[in-house]
């Protein structure tokens, strides 16, 4: 069974916007047989260093200091496909929650893209979503600090057709709680996973 999860983990780590060689698998995880989660529940949990961003209304942001249970995703505006199908696997499984679980979770959207992905552009990409959704941007050396922690690589893909560029990106899902992130979920996950996996983490008070 651990042959098996790390193989399917390795390929929809690396199934980004685009192909990266440099992206690495998650290590370091419980197989959910024993553990409960459909998830990948770390045994030593990524430590989110204090990195400041900035949100949609140009506050400071530090994802290691939220007192909130944070689900983070690293994608980007112009994404043409698997971005929009992870948020939409999170906002169906926030919508799963009770009101009170809600209330214990945020929704923080990284781009990898700060360049073309404005505070403006971001948030109106965000709000087709959720208007509660928090979206982070900031120089790319930051961001990337953030992100590699979190075994998270990003690089700029392949020029496009129309003139635009890809953005080669993980598309795992990460939950992170005072300052660790310690529950992982690739694209694969369905929102029905998803959400009883969040509820399993808020009854434990992790």
């Amino acid at each position: 069974m651990a042959r098996a999860l790390v193989a399917l983990l390795v390929a929809l780590v690396l199934a980004g916007c685009g192909s990266s060689e440099s992206e690495a698998p998650v290590t370091g995880f419980k197989t959910s047989d024993k553990d409960g989660y459909h998830g990948i529940l770390l045994e030593k949990p990524y430590a989110v260093p204090g990195v400041a961003l900035t949100d949609t209304d140009g506050k400071p942001f530090d994802l290691a200091a939220q007192d909130k249970r944070t689900l983070v995703f690293f994608g980007y505006t112009n994404c043409p496909d698997i971005c929009q199908v992870v948020m939409s696997t999170i906002v169906s499984a926030v919508s799963r929650l009770s009101p009170e679980e809600r209330r214990q979770v945020q929704v923080a959207f990284i781009t990898t893209d700060p360049v073309r992905d404005t505070p403006a552009k971001l948030r109106t990409y965000l709000d087709r979503f959720d208007p509660a959704y928090v979206g982070l941007t900031g120089p790319i050396k930051r961001i990337d600090k953030l992100a590699q922690p979190m075994k998270v690589y990003i690089e700029k893909g392949e020029k496009l057709p129309s003139g635009g560029y890809a953005v080669d990106h993980a598309t795992v899902v990460v939950a992170v709680n005072q300052g660790g992130g310690d529950l992982v979920w690739t694209a694969g996950t369905s929102p029905a996973d998803m959400a009883e996996d969040i509820e399993k983490i808020l009854a434990a008070g992790q």
